[in-house]
C-alpha cells in the first residue's frame, strides 16, 4: 500500500485501524464526522441511496486511497461508505488533520493538489456519463485510461465495478464489450482490455 504523500508522519502515527467485512457500513450519510479515512487494503465504495433504496455509487476506493476528505469541513458525512470487500481502514482524527494543515504549508499544498486531481477525475466521470451511447462511453473510458504503451487499460476491479463507475448496468457493459471484441476493436482478459484500433 502506498501512503498518500500529503499525510505527515505525526498524523499517520495518530491513525487508528478498523477491520470491515464485505457489506459492512463504515459510516452513514448524516452521521457526525470523526475524520477522514484511508483504505489500507480492500475496497470501500461511497454511495447514496434514493427513496426507493436504489444505490448510486459515487466512487470505489482501494489500497492507499483516502475517502471522506470533505468531512474535514462538514459536521456530517454526505454519503455512505460500505466495504465492497473485506477491508481495513485507518481513521485520521479531524481536529489533528486540520491543525496539521493549518501549521504545515507543505502538507496543505499537497492536500490541495490531491483534491485538484480528484476534481479532474470527477469531471472526466461526469463527461463520460453524459455520453449516451454505451459503446462511445466505453471508448471514452478506454481513451482516458490507456497505460503508457497506449494500447492497454488495466482493470483494477471487477467489470461490475467498472459498470457502476460508468453509470451502466453490468449487463449493458458486458454486451458492449462483447460487441467491441467481436468487431475486432478490443481484446479482453481478466486483468486488462487491449485496444486494437485507434480510439
Amino acid at each position: 500500500m502506498s501512503e498518500p504523500d500529503w499525510i505527515p508522519a505525526s498524523v499517520r502515527a495518530a491513525g487508528t485501524e478498523r477491520a470491515l467485512v464485505a457489506g459492512e457500513t463504515l459510516f452513514r450519510q448524516g452521521a457526525q464526522t470523526a475524520g477522514l479515512y484511508q483504505v489500507v487494503h480492500g475496497k470501500v465504495r461511497l454511495a447514496r441511496f434514493d427513496r426507493a433504496g436504489r444505490e448510486a455509487v459515487l466512487h470505489t476506493a482501494s489500497d492507499g486511497e483516502t475517502i471522506a476528505e470533505a468531512s474535514l469541513f462538514s459536521p456530517t458525512y454526505h454519503c455512505e461508505a460500505i466495504a465492497t470487500t473485506d477491508a481495513t481502514v485507518r481513521l485520521y482524527p479531524k481536529a489533528l488533520v486540520m491543525a496539521e494543515l493549518q501549521h504545515n504549508p507543505s502538507a496543505a499544498n499537497a492536500f490541495m493538489a490531491m483534491l485538484a486531481r480528484q476534481i479532474m477525475t470527477l469531471r472526466t466521470s461526469i463527461e463520460q456519463r453524459n455520453i449516451r451511447s454505451a459503446c462511445d462511453r466505453v471508448r471514452h473510458y478506454l481513451a482516458v485510461n490507456l497505460a503508457e504503451d497506449r494500447r492497454t487499460v488495466p482493470l483494477a476491479g471487477s467489470l461490475k465495478d467498472l459498470a457502476a463507475s460508468l453509470g451502466l448496468t453490468h449487463e449493458a457493459l458486458y454486451r458492449t464489450l462483447a460487441q467491441m471484441q467481436s468487431s475486432g476493436e478490443i481484446e479482453r482478459s481478466e486483468r486488462e482490455i487491449r485496444v486494437l484500433k485507434a480510439i
